[in-house]
């Protein structure tokens, strides 16, 4: 099934990241490059099948915005799927075993400003920042 993804919107109640076209994923890379710039920050979770997997998705982020950092995370494990959770404010990132999930990288753009509201995107695929 080949899913018509034209926008950020169009992400929003996947359970699992799709495969995207090359094309997709550079109008997708154009939008959320804009919404994480402008965010005071971000926040983080990673659906995968693996500790490993996890974070090198979330390397490949780090490597993309180099204004965003964790603490180390290299030490974290967890075994089978795992969930992996970050938060630019804090710093902190958190890795837990949990099977069902999907698979593919949810971010939420966060705002000092309350009124502005925070907003979560995506499923992307673990790859799509490498």
């Amino acid at each position: 099934m080949n899913l018509q993804i034209k926008n950020l919107k169009d992400l929003d109640n996947l359970r699992t990241a799709p495969k995207l076209e090359v094309f997709q994923k550079t109008i997708l890379l154009k939008e959320i490059d804009s919404k994480i710039l402008n965010a005071d920050w971000i926040t983080l979770g990673i659906m995968a099948p693996s500790d490993l997997i996890a974070k090198r998705s979330l390397k490949s982020l780090l490597k993309r915005y180099r204004k965003i950092n964790f603490k180390s995370f290299d030490h974290i494990t967890a075994s089978g799927e795992v969930f992996l959770k970050g938060n630019q404010k804090t710093g902190n990132v958190f890795i837990r075993s949990e099977d069902g999930l999907g698979e593919g990288i949810l971010l939420t753009c966060q705002y000092e400003d309350q009124m502005i509201g925070s907003n979560t995107y995506g499923p992307f695929p673990l790859d799509f920042f490498a």
